[in-house]
Parts: C-alpha cells; sequence; structure tokens
C-alpha cells in the first residue's frame, strides 16, 4: 500500500531559545541539529517539510542542506507560536 503523502510538517526552529540559544544549528557529529530533524521529516513522506524561523542564521543554513525556510517573528514566545 503507497505511503500517505497527504500532510505537510513544518518545523519551528527558533535561534534564541532561554534553555540553549542557537540549538537548533549545535553540531552533531558533523550535521545540525535542524538538519537532522528536517532529514528525519523529509524520510516520513510528508508532501512539504518546512523550517520556521526567526533568524537568518538558521535560514541560511537551512539553504546550505537544501531545505525550504521562512522566516517569523521574533515577537512569538516560543518556536510553536
Amino acid at each position: 500500500m503507497p505511503a500517505n503523502t497527504d500532510f505537510s510538517v513544518v518545523i519551528p526552529a527558533r535561534y534564541d531559545s532561554q534553555r540553549l540559544p542557537g540549538k537548533a544549528l549545535l553540531d552533531i557529529h558533523g550535521k545540525s541539529l535542524i538538519q537532522r530533524v528536517w532529514e528525519r521529516a523529509v524520510a516520513s513522506s510528508a508532501q512539504d517539510v518546512f523550517i520556521a524561523t526567526d533568524d537568518e542564521r538558521i535560514i541560511e543554513a537551512a539553504a546550505g542542506f537544501g531545505a525550504q525556510a521562512m522566516m517569523t517573528s521574533r515577537l512569538h514566545k516560543s518556536g510553536s507560536d
């Protein structure tokens, strides 16, 4: 039976986390955390995978590994907002 691809994934990636600023860009064995999360989301057969971020550094990193990323407001209280 074919996989259901009728869903999209939005990955919130806030740079200025209070507990661990820059967490999304931390290197884990040669890849950033955000790249590893994005790769797993792509592997889920989602129709689209987007990274939503409040920081240009994450936009640039996402472009470097081929992800679609969009800017959100820095005024949101959390990455999920």
